[in-house]
């Protein structure tokens, strides 16, 4: 049975953020649950899979889930080492506004119409300013108001975020190679190695990965990689050992991929996001 703790981070009229941290102990489907609010779900460490009937959904940090308010789910832990997140439930009046009516599903009850849509770099950034800034007590009431809006904004929006489509069999082959990534971020893995985990040719693989995400299978490593980065951020003073530590070839490699993802460097992430003294 899996453990987990849950974090009130911010209670407002606008928004409910919570962090909750699950030791993942729970391998196969666990019971089923069922989410008494609506809310949009940020993984940012680790990994999951949420199952709604027939359709499962591989829980990461590339991409944000929607918890339907009354809607059954069960959840398994594929790879050890548990999952980290960050639960946002909006007011439903301002959620209504900001959602694209094509993504909500017709009726009275308020409900979204798929499972998940994959987030993009600067909508991580979001994920980790909030979380740092609330945990550290350093952001304002109005200041984690306005981030997370703006973060749920950037989720939902055509041109900041993507909705995956495709066959069940195609979708079941890309889940499978994101766990293999997921299992060993740090690992530099080939395509062949990949491809065999997965059991497909690594031709067949790199063209369903792009036509399923939109994005190629290493960019997909990567921003997994940088968004493992934006939760440690806190815990290394050696910004060359954390970029080391997930894989990379070098710091300059580390901080010249950081600052194209999300616009700062390593080091001035830390202090926009006060997790370090301006020197």
């Amino acid at each position: 049975m899996s453990q987990f703790s849950t974090t009130l981070l911010l209670q407002t009229k606008t928004v409910a953020i919570r962090d909750i941290v699950c030791d993942g102990g729970c391998r196969h489907k666990g019971d089923e649950e069922c989410a008494h609010k609506t809310s949009l779900v940020y993984p940012y460490r680790g990994v999951f899979m949420r199952h709604v009937g027939r359709n499962d959904t591989v829980a990461e940090a590339n991409q944000m889930l929607f918890f339907n308010a009354d809607q059954g789910y069960r959840i398994s832990h594929p790879i050890e080492g548990g999952d980290a997140c960050i639960d946002l439930a909006i007011d439903e009046t301002m959620l209504e506004e900001l959602a694209p009516k094509d993504q909500v599903q017709p009726g009275a009850a308020f409900s979204f119409r798929r499972q998940r849509r994959r987030i993009d770099p600067r909508a991580q950034a979001l994920v980790a300013l909030l979380r740092h800034g609330l945990r550290r007590n350093v952001a304002e009431t109005l200041e984690a108001e306005t981030l997370a809006l703006t973060l749920v904004r950037r989720s939902l929006g055509e041109r900041t975020s993507h909705a995956a489509g495709a066959s069940a069999g195609r979708q079941k082959l890309v889940d499978r190679a994101k766990l293999v990534l997921s299992s060993d971020l740090a690992r530099r893995w080939t395509l062949s190695e990949i491809a065999s985990e997965v059991g497909v040719s690594p031709v067949y693989l790199t063209q369903v990965f792009q036509q399923v995400e939109a994005t190629p299978l290493y960019r997909y490593q990567l921003r997994l990689r940088l968004a493992r980065a934006l939760d440690l951020l806190g815990q290394y003073e050696d910004l060359t050992a954390l970029g080391l530590d997930l894989g990379f070839s070098s710091h300059s490699h580390f901080s010249a991929s950081f600052k194209q993802s999300f616009g700062q460097t390593p080091a001035e992430f830390q202090r926009s996001a006060r997790l370090r003294r301006k020197s």
